[in-house]
């Protein structure tokens, strides 16, 4: 790649003067060098004159326009590669006149391994070639309906290698009927093959296919007078039976096709994308853009079908609901995947159904959406109100909640959750493990958190990450009540920080929602709010959202702790060998279940130390 750059008195004339017609990325930066736009173009010199020729396109094109002082342009072999280079800077550098989509790293997908007897799962991460993957699901929630749907037809195992390896006898699911238990022979090789083999072809969208293999055993089975299986296979036909009556827009094909639809309802545009994987619809999602601004929906559309198949591979097909304003996102999206990715408006019925239904979805998103930025925007009002606090015109109100989580003492977790806008801000949260307290010490706790977090704020280092803003929340929230609001004030008054208010939030009576008494620092008198007031449930939702963020943090740390802990007591077991042993067992848990024999067969660990191990656990 070549880079160059323009001096900062920012020229038009000079600029489009010394630029090239190749494919590339340009950035427009304003006098203090922040980046103002990151694009990418197919002729560079054509894609800049037309910000500079004619009249903008918008109020929100001309307002940057006004504020260029220099454009950085680096020159790439492709547009695939320029529309890499696109979303990765603007994922890093996160423009204010950049359209930005919330970054999902990862959607779910559906797992069938490649063991002996192959595991049903649900899996989140970079797929490789040791398991068969389907998907991606819109959401965690369509895959365990499928992963659940798939135990009730073909009973496959969902359970880790360690417990599978490790059964003597038919866990509670092969009571439901859930799973065939080949943990325990309770059915063959062959025969479990052959249930995997139709999972795997109902995940592929070859539901008739299956029910005619099914039908097939089942007249066989009756044919032999094993009249117990027949009805079994006739069971499995009736649930698949009823799963294609639900599908009111099942596709015969089996076919994997995205719908991504724009809309907008009085100036909020929604993004909404629905999918159909093996020919069924498994669900949807929406997402709301960042510095969306004056943009129409159709650059809306074009923006996240670039940074959301980056991030995704792209299915066969994708239907949108607008004509997009070029070609470029589908042909470097083509480029990339190696095969053409056909953008399409929907022609025929279905895949007008599929569309009408994504945009009623989008549709209802925004209704939502507005109606609780409308009740969160009431809700904040009420609390600075009641606290007589006030916030310079054009800021967003910033409210920060620490809260402590563990155990007798064990694993002492602190967090800090952030509400800013019209919501939670999960970007900004923080976990601290707490140090060099004593156990159960919930003060000391909170006095460390609370320095901790705010230190950065003195140093000028800001709140990280560094795309928070460098300034004092609004409000403080501490989960606690006198002792720890005295511990959050004396180190805010350490840092010089005295002046950002602060405010304790003591649980009421038998610690029912509705009691909780506001505690202050500076000695008023505690303050009861109405059960029914709005400032009253802000208050609650922030403070739970801290409960919650909190103790998540604090079981994982006592769940790592836990782990290691009992091994490390025990003679002989090093770094290296306790490694081995959780990575073939899976855990404590499988260590402690395990017999000697079974232990000896860890790589490292002879009979005398699996007698050591085994005594030291039982």
């Amino acid at each position: 790649m070549d880079e160059k750059s323009e001096t900062v008195s920012f020229d038009a004339k000079a600029l489009l003067a010394t630029l090239t017609e190749l494919p590339g990325v340009y950035r427009m930066l304003d006098a203090d060098g922040r980046v103002l736009y990151v694009g990418k173009a197919k002729n560079l010199k054509k894609r800049l004159a037309s910000y500079f020729q004619g009249s903008p396109a918008s109020p929100r094109i001309a307002l940057m326009v006004a504020q260029i002082a220099r454009v950085e342009t680096t020159v790439t072999r492709s547009e695939a590669e320029a529309l890499l280079l696109e979303n990765n800077l603007i994922k890093s550098l996160a423009p204010r006149y950049n359209i930005l989509f919330r970054d999902d790293k990862s959607y779910p997908y559906i797992v069938i391994t490649h063991d002996n007897f192959p595991r049903l799962g649900f899996y989140r991460g970079n797929t490789d070639r040791k398991s068969g993957y389907f998907g991606p699901f819109p959401s965690s929630t369509a895959v365990r309906e499928s992963i659940n749907l798939l135990q009730k037809m073909f009973r496959l195992r969902t359970c880790e290698n360690s417990v599978f390896n490790n059964r003597s006898r038919p866990c509670l699911l092969h009571q439901i009927r859930r799973c065939s238990a080949p943990c325990v022979a309770l059915i063959g090789p062959q025969d479990y093959a052959q249930d995997v083999q139709l999972a795997t072809l109902f995940l592929q969208g070859r539901q008739q296919e299956v029910i005619g293999k099914l039908t097939e055993v089942m007249d066989q089975a009756a044919a032999e007078l094993a009249f117990e299986r027949a009805a079994l296979y006739r069971d499995q036909i009736q649930s698949l039976r009823q799963v294609q009556d639900k599908q009111h827009v099942e596709s015969s094909k089996g076919e994997d096709v995205d719908i991504v639809v724009a809309v907008e309802d009085r100036g909020t545009i929604c993004v909404n994308l629905a999918m159909v994987r093996g020919g069924r619809h498994i669900g949807d999602k929406t997402q709301f853009p960042s510095n969306a601004g004056d943009s129409t929906p159709e650059e809306v559309l074009a923006a996240f079908l670039a940074q959301h198949y980056l991030a995704h591979p792209p299915p066969m097909r994708i239907y949108i609901n607008r004509a997009l304003p070029d070609k470029e996102v589908a042909r470097a999206l083509g480029e990339l995947a190696k095969r053409p990715v056909p953008i399409l408006e929907p022609r025929f019925n279905l895949q007008k159904v599929w569309v009408e239904m994504a945009e009623q979805n989008a549709r209802l998103a925004i209704f939502a959406n507005r109606n609780t930025a409308a009740r969160q925007h009431s809700r904040l009002g009420a609390l600075l109100e009641i606290l007589g606090l006030d916030v310079e015109e054009g800021a967003e109100a910033r409210i920060e909640c620490f809260d402590i989580s563990h155990t007798l003492g064990e694993s002492t977790v602190a967090s800090c959750v952030v509400y800013q806008g019209d919501g939670m801000r999960k970007s900004d949260y923080r976990r601290f493990n707490i140090q060099n307290v004593g156990a159960g010490d919930d003060y000391a706790a909170i006095r460390q958190a609370v320095q901790r977090r705010y230190e950065r704020l003195v140093t000028g280092q800001g709140l990280a990450p560094a795309s928070a803003p460098r300034v004092a929340p609004t409000l403080i929230l501490i989960d606690g009540g006198k002792g720890q609001v005295s511990s959050a004030a004396a180190a805010l008054a350490e840092l010089g920080l005295s002046q950002i208010p602060l405010l304790g939030v003591a649980k009421g009576e038998g610690r029912k929602p509705g009691l909780e008494t506001l505690v202050f620092p500076d000695g008023r008198e505690p303050l009861q709010l109405p059960t029914e007031h709005p400032a009253l449930h802000l208050i609650q939702e922030i403070r739970d959202e801290a409960h919650r963020f909190a103790i998540s943090g604090h079981r994982a740390q006592r769940g790592k702790t836990r782990r290691t802990s009992r091994l490390e007591d025990i003679t002989g077991i090093g770094p290296k060998r306790r490694k081995a042993l959780i990575s073939h067992f899976g855990g404590l848990r499988g260590i402690a279940d395990a017999g000697i024999d079974q232990l000896t067969s860890v790589p490292g660990i002879s009979q005398e130390l699996a007698e050591t191990i085994y005594a030291a656990l039982h």
